[in-house]
């Protein structure tokens, strides 16, 4: 196994990730960077990865961060809407610039004199199936419960890049174009074969021969499909444990509407059967030991603290 796949293997993830935070793809990197930014910058080689625990990517899934042009930029990939973006990107920015002042010692954090650092730049890249506008923007004062007093804010651009989207920006990146298109081509193969590794077969046979990430892709073939069907899986499981949840919490509502018999009852009843449904899947994904527990948190919409007090009490 050659140092390259090995490396793949150790700190792959999502398929955006394993095409655009690939340092042997920084060509690629530097090609969205430019089409984002409206830059023109020609030697991929200025640009950084931020490593974090000698990989790619940070210890928090999801993200990839370079430094090119003194700004350090943070991309995400997204397959389902999520308001609470900004907050995760506080929390990567807090660690990438941690470990940059900490390998910078010309930084001076208790100087008297003005320290300057690499300006941030959030974006999230949305490709799920829910229909957004081609950009928008969040802020991390929309999730505080008194906004107009914080005394931190932070932005993130979110981009549509499903295929169709965002035109300009696709023109100007041919493989973030390849990429919007081949996840739209096995979407629609998932309605035709039976099943997933035939979608991806089938989408990777119909990417053009002058493609520019085709070659990679089938390279890395195998990767490429378990990416796949790990995103689709972790999609479908969410999905079905949110619906299992409510669906617990109807049935437990219910059961102590009628103890109650009444109005105020089922309510109650209804909304506490779900928080409980809720809690038994949030469980499940602890056990299973495969997420984060920011990434549960993320998924079922809850506290972080939350889900570690739900560990605590299962250890």
């Amino acid at each position: 196994m050659s140092e390259s796949n090995k490396a793949n293997r150790e700190y792959r993830d999502r398929l955006f990730k394993f095409i655009f935070g690939n340092p042997n793809n920084k060509a690629w990197t530097l090609s969205l960077y430019n089409a984002v930014n409206g830059t023109n910058y020609e030697n991929a080689d200025d640009i950084t990865f931020n490593t974090i625990n000698s990989a790619v990517y940070m210890s928090m899934k999801n993200d990839v961060s370079f430094l090119v042009d003194d700004a350090i930029s943070f991309y995400e990939q997204q397959s389902t809407f999520n308001p609470n973006m900004p907050m995760r990107f506080l929390i990567y920015a807090g660690m990438v610039y941690s470990k940059y002042i900490e390998r910078n010692p010309s930084y001076h954090k208790y100087s008297k004199i003005q320290q300057f650092a690499p300006t941030p730049k959030c974006v999230c890249f949305y490709n799920g199936a829910t229909d957004v506008d081609d950009r928008l923007e969040l802020k991390l004062t929309d999730s505080f419960a008194q906004a107009e007093r914080s005394d931190v804010e932070l932005k993130v651009t979110m981009i549509n890049i499903n295929y169709g989207h965002n035109r300009a920006l696709m023109d100007a990146c041919k493989p973030l174009k390849e990429y919007a298109w081949f996840v739209g081509k096995i979407r629609e193969n998932r309605e035709i074969f039976e099943t997933l590794e035939e979608a991806v077969d089938a989408a990777l046979n119909e990417l053009a021969d002058d493609s520019i990430i085709k070659p990679f892709l089938i390279d890395n073939k195998a990767e490429v499909k378990e990416m796949c069907i790990t995103e689709y899986d972790e999609e479908k499981t969410f999905a079905q444990q949110r619906a299992e949840g409510v669906e617990e919490g109807r049935i437990e509502g219910r059961r102590e509407g009628r103890i109650e018999g009444i109005k105020e009852g089922i309510k109650e009843g209804i909304k506490e059967g779900i928080k409980e449904g809720i809690i038994e899947s949030v469980k499940k994904f602890i056990k299973k030991g495969k997420l984060s527990y920011d990434e549960i948190a993320d998924n079922f919409d809850i506290p972080v603290e939350e889900v570690r007090r739900l560990a605590a009490q299962m250890s």
